[in-house]
């Protein structure tokens, strides 16, 4: 158990490590250099470790952008969404009725959306062969559908406007809603 405590703060440090790896240089403790055997000589190491915490990391600000979905009965919800994020995750975030079966792996349509510009749509990626075949079962198929799972947040997509489809093959079956997990 101790044994565990030690890996455990071992791998906090090194955590912290990795996200400060700018160099600062201090003196040594033990002015040892090349056959200089406790001179007084003021030596210089290199520690990895930051002499400040940077407050404004970049990971903990990313930029956003601006993404409207628009529900069955038309209301329009405008959300911010971190870039790299997937509008499915950011509809989950948001409360907005995306359900998303699957969890993001490919293996349902639930998560369908309706891109409703065609310039915004083709700023997109194309749909690989897993998405088809899933985007296949969609209940309301357009030229412009894609599963929220597979949209990644990008600033190219600033101003993506989604419409959620009227019904999923899960919801139209017995209206059940489920949330999101």
């Amino acid at each position: 158990m101790l044994f565990s405590r030690f890996c455990h703060l071992g791998a906090q440090r090194f955590k912290t490590l990795i996200k400060a790896p700018t160099c600062t240089q201090r003196a040594s403790l033990f002015p040892i250099g090349h056959g200089k055997i406790f001179r007084g000589q003021n030596s210089q190491l290199f520690s990895s470790t930051a002499t400040k915490v940077d407050t404004e990391r970049e990971e903990d600000n990313p930029e956003k952008i601006s993404v409207t979905f628009v529900s069955k009965d038309g209301k329009e919800t405008n959300i911010k969404v971190p870039v790299g994020m997937s509008m499915l995750e950011a509809a989950h975030e948001n409360g907005i009725d995306l359900e998303g079966a699957c969890e993001g792996s490919i293996a349902c349509s639930t998560c369908h959306v309706i891109v409703m510009d065609m310039r915004q749509y083709n700023k997109l990626p194309d749909p690989t062969d897993e998405e088809n075949d899933m985007l296949d079962l969609a209940f309301g198929l357009t030229e412009t559908s894609r599963l929220g799972c597979q949209i990644i947040a990008s600033t190219e997509l600033n101003g993506l406007r989604l419409a959620l489809p009227a019904a999923t093959r899960n919801f139209a079956v017995d209206g059940y809603k489920p949330k999101p997990h």
